[in-house]
């Protein structure tokens, strides 16, 4: 249902009968409100039992001081107080309901029944109030009372806690619905949100309100009253009476003020305050007096009218009334006193043209206020000590950077939490909550920042003030868009809108303008938002990237920013200043001149605020004046060269250094040293000669396809890593594309020749493709973002990939379909802001559903490599990388195509990212765990009729290798850890053995060690100076919940037999992503269960390699401790060998479930490229290491083969393995997804 236009309050256009009556009323005179109803009952002097009454005889908890519970219990005992001030002169009475919301009455017990006891309070009151009615002829009206609750929503219960709270607002909205619906069913005519000392909780009060208005309800009068409690003049929670009306005006009360813990004399300067402030009418309901030192109040009823009377002579409300202290006695002096005075006339045009905001005191945007800085600082994609802090948990130093924004001139502090690896929602309420317990903070308005409309709300239900909200637009389309208004409407804040429409961003002049005209008539016309309520931001987006289309940016948003002005009444413009610099990422001076003059243009033509660095802004005459001038033919684009001459005085200026001279020097070096010096530099005189240069070499260029691989990759690597490291800047990346595409051009005609050459050699008729790989681009399904994307495109089309770029807003099923149809080598998913993360999780998961290869890669400003990591790549078994930026998108892709590095290109990334989710996880520091039940319903569940049967092993029980052949292991052999030993680590692509001698830093020394272990494993192996030994066994087994039973003998399933051994499995519990449907997995899952009616078996091994630890010691003796350590290092590689070859034997032949397996490598071996998986006790799959024990019992294992088992454990010789054997289908779902792979298996607890 389309949001409905909000203007119950106004008169024009009134929904709300009843308000026109009151308001009518409150023009000719001022009306009278009821005095205390909880001082009326102390003086009936009841006791427990009379709370108690019948109905709650036997109610376990007190009830006395439960005073809202005298409606049900003492009905006769209520109507007389509310008959009495009636008749007394009230024209208004509060229901019997100040606590009567479920979470006050939770201290009696009686939390359930809360509607109840609002409905009888409100249909008693009703009575009342209809009874004096006929009896004096004069119309009495019932408000219903909502009182602020016991607990509060912006200042923490615990000293030590600042964050926590013990209420949430989505809490207290649920309360106060159900309070206001019994009030409602019970027939108020008013509803009174009152006593409020936390503006929050009234903000909660008012959210019910609203929803109920919108979907239930015919809407009634609303009146508001704050409560001061002191002298200071400000609220509990901290806010001044000005900030209290600016923070909840957005519900258009008829009528707003204050009431309680002051006496009337007291309350004068802040009623008075108040009412220059507001167009609302004024009530005021003071205590009677100040309380003595009994708690009880003196102040008699001619005081008390005397003050109300100065009130109202004054012209300074429109109802009195009295609080705590006062009687039927004083309701009547007040009426007698203030009847033949005016009542207020409210001002009709204060603030007319103002937005107002507030934080604990208000802040004003008028016709005449100077540009608003909105602090940029506290944003996690925008600076890097603030993300890291946040990552790291760490939020009160986080703190202190929105601290050091205030100092530093922000009047407006943006909070944004968009980063991949944040749970948003918590992060942005946290953070709110802790700047609640900071005045110094607290006191200016925040800027609620986000992509993710949830992080959004969750910051506001933190927030007493009214807020901006940063943003939201028309590109999920209108519905969305005014749905979404009418959220932030009804939170109380003003909002920013994005230039963004279904089309996409806006980046010409009429299209912004167009797109900020519609969201506004929408926003005014159907969501009822006052316009100074209403920001556009039209997009300041990136100059200076080398790429013409982008030239305009920075005068399209000035020219609109001026349309919108003339032409959109009350509408403010805002924008986000750092994207305009972002070319010269790394060069502060440049990015800090060009934000300066860019804002000394756009505040001329009425840009109102921006999010900008406070501190770091200089003033437009202290600007260099050479940077000055460049800085405005970049920005007005004057100069078709700015660019290239702005960054030329970023390289010879800004750093200190001197002016650089170029020379002709560096064409001495190789042509592969000057190839890259081109790329880098971005010169493209010489690529065209030194290029075929490259191409005459035959002899290290035998294809032209050779030279793109080689040099000019290696060029394109470089230029990658010093855009990474910010010394190279967009547009630099961009110049060196475009030199790349030259040499590309010139070698294209050799690469066609070559083309034909070989079809004609071959007798092929089928067309090869003339470009390195086609790559389907697209942002991904509700996201605008391009620029970004566009330029990888142009990056990746100057190497000579095909690129088809899909646009903006690109659903999943769109994306594959066009991949698969192009037959793409590549998928690139784009996105800038975090629900995108959630999509792209989507895409990858998709593609592994549907059985793809293609690799995936993630780009775009929130993305991350953490992410990617930990959220996507899982998802999805071929590659996912992310890219950086369009520098190293090129290198990424050529490495990812190219079949001789595209494997082990491949195991780095998946080794680097299990390193990357490992540290993620270990940083957690609140890790949540399901209940061991819940993990059990989520394990892995086979169909196990209707799965393959398991194979029956050929033998069961034992059989033990006494002297192993040695030599025979020597090809299994995986020598990475070996080096890793030596601490020989090589850089990719030469990290994995034998490309490591390759290595320019490690190769040398490998291949000397590499040899040297060579030598020594020959004479070891052939004087038997090592030996072999080793066991495998057989038993039959089926599943018992998380335990797997051992049987001697075949068992027929369903039957009793008692095992002879039991293995305990313990089930994953660490609560996974939500985005994850993974099983929370056992080892017990891969069995099957005993009343599966499916025999199972499970197999296990023991290797050993005998000698090493004598011959350590011998060559230790002789002082030969590289030899010593060589030993050892030689037998744990046989021992690892030992245990590959006997399970490929076992695979193969001994139990036979893979008789089909053909010869793998060692490679493959090491790569899991088979079925089946081989758990070791003692690693995370089976962490207990007393399974051992049980293994160790159950075979044998000590007596038949002399491994054994030290006290703790551990096995002895030290280079010996064990394991567990399970087979089948069913144990490639683990071993597939990487999670339950190789020798020892993992599983993540």
């Amino acid at each position: 249902m389309a949001p409905t236009i909000h203007e119950y309050s106004s008169e024009k256009g009134c929904r709300c009968p009843l308000e026109v009556e009151l308001r009518a009323v409150l023009q000719q005179r001022i009306m009278v409100l009821d005095g205390g109803m909880g001082t009326m009952i102390q003086q009936q002097n009841l006791e427990e039992e009379d709370f108690r009454g019948k109905e709650f005889k036997d109610h376990p908890l007190l009830l006395k001081g439960n005073n809202d519970i005298l409606s049900i219990t003492q009905p006769d005992v209520i109507y007389q107080i509310h008959k009495d001030y009636l008749l007394a002169g009230a024209d208004i009475i509060e229901t019997n309901t100040f606590s009567s919301t479920s979470i006050a009455q939770a201290d009696y017990g009686l939390e359930h029944r809360a509607y109840h006891l609002n409905k009888t309070s409100a249909e008693l009151a009703r009575r009342a109030a209809d009874d004096v009615t006929k009896q004096t002829g004069c119309k009495r009206y019932v408000a219903g009372a909502v009182g602020p609750t016991n607990k509060t929503l912006s200042v923490s219960p615990s000293v030590e806690r600042p964050d926590f709270r013990n209420i949430t607002f989505s809490e207290l909205v649920e309360a106060y619905t159900e309070q206001l619906r019994g009030l409602l069913d019970g027939g108020v005519d008013i509803l009174l949100v009152e006593t409020i000392f936390d503006t929050a909780n009234a903000k909660a009060a008012l959210f019910a309100i609203d929803l109920l208005f919108e979907k239930s309800y015919e809407p009634k009068p609303i009146f508001i009253s704050g409560t001061i409690v002191d002298k200071s003049g400000r609220t509990l929670s901290g806010q001044t009476g000005e900030a209290f009306v600016v923070s909840v005006s957005h519900a258009k009360p008829l009528c707003i003020g204050l009431n309680c813990a002051l006496g009337a004399a007291e309350m004068r300067p802040f009623i008075e305050a108040i009412g220059k402030r507001t167009t609302a009418l004024i009530l005021c309901y003071p205590n009677a007096g100040l309380p003595n030192t009994f708690g009880g109040y003196d102040e008699t009823p001619e005081v008390t009218a005397s003050n109300l009377k100065e009130f109202a002579i004054s012209g300074l409300v429109n109802i009195v009334g009295g609080c705590c202290g006062t009687t039927p006695g004083h309701i009547r002096a007040i009426a007698k006193a203030v009847k033949q005075c005016q009542p207020r006339v409210p001002p009709t045009d204060i603030f007319q043209d103002y937005l107002l905001l507030s934080g604990l005191e208000p802040f004003r945007i008028g016709p005449y206020t100077n540009f608003v800085n909105i602090g940029e600082r506290c944003n996690v994609a925008g600076s890097r000590k603030f993300a890291k802090l946040i990552m790291a948990g760490n939020y009160e130093e986080a703190l202190s950077i929105a601290k050091a924004q205030v100092e530093m001139g922000a009047q407006i502090l943006d909070i944004n939490m968009d980063e991949g690896m944040l749970e948003g929602p918590t992060a942005m309420a946290h953070f709110c909550k802790l700047i609640a317990s900071e005045p110094d903070i607290a006191r200016v308005p925040l800027c609620i920042d986000s992509s993710n409309f949830s992080v959004i709300e969750a910051g506001l239900k933190c927030c007493q003030g009214k807020c901006i909200v940063n943003s939201i637009s028309l590109k999920e389309g209108e519905q969305e868009f005014l749905n979404r208004a009418n959220t932030v409407r009804r939170y109380g804040a003003a909002v920013v809108v994005m230039a963004f429409d279904e089309e996409g961003q806006a980046t010409d002049t009429e299209h912004k303008v167009q797109i900020c005209t519609r969201a506004y008539n929408l926003l005014v016309h159907k969501v009822g938002f006052n316009p100074n309520d209403i920001i556009f931001d039209p997009n300041i987006l990136t100059i200076g990237t080398g790429m013409e289309e982008h030239s305009e940016y920075a005068i399209n948003f000035i020219r609109a920013t001026r349309a919108i002005k003339e032409t959109l009444p009350g509408a403010r413009v805002s924008g986000g200043l750092s994207n305009l610099s972002f070319s010269f990422r790394g060069m502060e001076v440049i990015r800090e001149a060009m934000h300066g003059v860019f804002l000394y243009h756009a505040i001329k033509d009425g840009m109102d605020m921006g999010i900008v660095n406070a501190g770091n802004l200089p003033v437009y005459d202290d600007i260099d004046k050479e940077l000055l001038l460049l800085c405005e033919n970049l920005i007005w684009h004057r100069d078709a060269d700015a660019t290239e001459k702005l960054l030329a005085f970023a390289q010879n200026y800004v750093k200190g250094g001197k002016k650089v001279v170029q020379t002709d020097e560096w064409r001495d070096g190789t042509v592969e040293e000057r190839l890259e010096y081109a790329l880098v530099k971005g010169i493209d005189k010489y690529v065209v000669e030194d290029t075929e240069e490259c191409l005459s070499q035959v002899d290290r260029y035998a294809r032209p396809l050779h030279v793109i691989e080689g040099p000019l990759m290696t060029g394109m690597k470089v230029v990658g890593d010093l855009f990474g490291a910010g010394k190279m800047f967009l547009p630099q990346v961009i110049k060196s594309a475009r030199v790349m595409k030259k040499a590309v051009g010139f070698l294209i005609p050799f690469m066609e020749k070559e083309r034909k050459e070989m079809m004609a050699a071959t007798g092929s008729t089928e067309e090869m493709d003339p470009y390195q790989g086609t790559i389907v681009l697209a942002t991904v399904k509700g996201d605008v973002h391009d620029i970004g994307k566009n330029i990888v495109g142009v990056v990746l089309g100057c190497n000579n990939f095909r690129v088809i770029d899909m646009g903006v807003m690109v659903p999943c099923d769109k994306i594959l379909r066009e991949a698969i149809e192009h037959k793409a080598d590549i998928i690139g998913l784009s996105g800038l802001i975090t629900p995108s993360l959630d999509e792209m999780i989507y895409v990858a998961k998709e593609m592994e559903r549907l059985g793809m290869k293609t690799p995936l890669l993630i780009g775009g400003a929130t993305t991350s490599k953490t992410h990617t990591a930990v959220k996507i790549a899982p998802r999805y078994s071929s590659p996912v990388v992310h890219v950086l930026d369009a520098s190293r998108s090129v290198v990424v892709c050529s490495q990812l195509l190219d079949e001789d590095v595209r494997e082990e290109y491949f195991e780095e990334v998946t080794e680097e990212y299990e390193e990357i989710r490992q540290e993620h996880y270990d940083s957690l520091k609140d890790r949540r765990y399901l209940s061991l039940s819940k993990a059990r319903e989520k394990g892995l569940h086979v169909d196990w009729l209707s799965s393959p049967r398991p194979v029956r092993p050929q033998f069961l029980g034992t059989h033990v290798f006494d002297s192993y052949d040695l030599r025979g292991l020597v090809d299994y052999i995986d020598w990475k850890p070996f080096f890793d030993i030596w601490q020989l680590r090589g850089k990719y692509p030469n990290r994995g053995y034998p490309k490591i001698f390759k290595d320019k830093t490690v190769g040398t020394e490998a291949r000397r060690v590499y040899d040297d272990a060579q030598r020594l494993l020959n004479r070891l192996i052939d004087s038997r100076g090592l030996q072999g030994r080793g066991l495998v066994g057989f038993w039959p087994a089926q599943s018992v919940g998380d335990d797997i039973h051992v049987y001697a003998d075949d068992v027929t399933p369903h039957s009793n037999l008692q095992p002879i051994v039991k293995f305990h499995g313990l089930r994953q519990q660490v609560e996974k992503d939500s985005a994850s449907s993974e099983p929370y997995l056992c080892l017990s899952d891969f069995v099957a269960p005993r009343d599966s009616g499916v025999a199972d078996y499970i197999g296990l091994f023991a290797v050993g390699v005998f000698g090493a630890d004598k011959l350590s010691k011998q060559f230790e003796a002789q002082g030969d401790d590289y030899n010593s350590i060589m030993v050892k290092a030689l037998a744990d590689r046989l021992a690892e060998a030992f245990a590959e070859e006997l399970h490929a034997r076992v695979r193969k032949d001994l139990w036979g479930y893979s008789t089909e397996e053909g010869l793998l490598h060692a490679a493959d071996l090491h790569r899991i490229r088979y079925q089946g998986i081989r758990p070791a006790a003692g690693y995370p799959s089976q962490p207990d290491h007393t399974e051992k024990s049980t293994m160790w019992a159950l075979a044998g294992i000590q007596d038949k083969t002399g491994i054994c088992l030290t006290e703790s454990l551990a096995m002895t010789p030290a280079a010996s393995v064990s394991g567990g054997g399970l087979c089948g289908e069913k144990g490639d779902e683990c071993a597939g997804g990487g999670e339950m792979a190789g020798a020892h298996t993992r599983i993540r607890y």
